[in-house]
């Protein structure tokens, strides 16, 4: 958070107010003239500071409601027909901890990622609260219905995401069950859901997977996922 957009405001206000207080003074004493410069002069820092407190939320709120991180980089190997290798790295969680990274077998045309998603409410986010993710499944996809019905099926349980915290915690906190369990008593909870992403799936693609305030997207990140991707494929559902 950009801190300045609240501390400028609040000096400008407490000009306004030793201002205001002082052409009070003035006028009481009998001071007419500098008195009414002095609350004139008051109320209008006093309307400057509200103008950019209202500015810096509007823009605390857009730049909180865009922020995105990555969640995970997902290359993949292509072993046979509809037969996949995917590994999925994840970011290191803090300055001293290694990245994680796990190889899956996968059956289908497609790749896809499940995460939980504990999106907060606008004046929460300006606060600093992001939304927070726990990464749930991975999952191979086919393009066509029937083999979806039909077809081998591949699924791979997750870990990773907001939920263990930083690593100088000594204990682990999560934020989807805390929430989720006192969301009656501060209503600063917009939803808790399921969201995912999917890509096709191609011998040497790779992709990167974003959290946003909305949920999870996926992009290409080299030109075979590029090609494997052309042609309508959403980023995420």
């Amino acid at each position: 958070m950009v801190w300045w957009w609240w501390i400028a405001p609040a000096l400008v206000g407490l000009i306004g107010l030793v201002l205001l207080f002082k052409g009070l003074g003035a006028l009481i004493r009998g001071r007419f003239f500098s008195g009414l410069l002095g609350g004139v002069g008051g109320a209008g820092f006093i309307a400057a500071a509200m103008v950019a407190a209202l500015l810096g939320l509007d823009i605390q709120t857009y730049s909180r409601l865009t922020y995105e991180r990555p969640v995970a980089t997902i290359e993949t190997r292509q072993l046979g027909p509809q037969y996949f290798e995917a590994t999925v790295m994840q970011p290191a969680r803090g300055e001293n901890a290694p990245a994680v990274s796990n190889l899956y077998p996968l059956h289908g045309d497609e790749w896809r990622i499940e995460a939980q998603v504990l999106k907060w409410k606008p004046w929460a986010n300006v606060l600093g609260l992001d939304t927070q993710y726990r990464l749930d499944r991975l999952s191979g996809r086919y393009q066509s219905i029937e083999q979806e019905i039909n077809g081998a099926r591949s699924v791979h349980p997750l870990s990773g995401g907001d939920e263990a915290g930083p690593e100088w915690m000594p204990w682990k906190v999560s934020a989807w069950n805390t929430a989720r369990k006192y969301r009656q008593y501060v209503d600063a909870v917009d939803t808790l859901y399921g969201g995912g992403a999917y890509m096709p799936m191609a011998d040497g693609a790779r992709y990167e997977v974003w959290i946003t305030q909305s949920g999870l997207i996926a992009r290409p990140a080299n030109d075979v996922a590029r090609a494997a991707s052309a042609g309508g494929w959403t980023e995420a559902d």
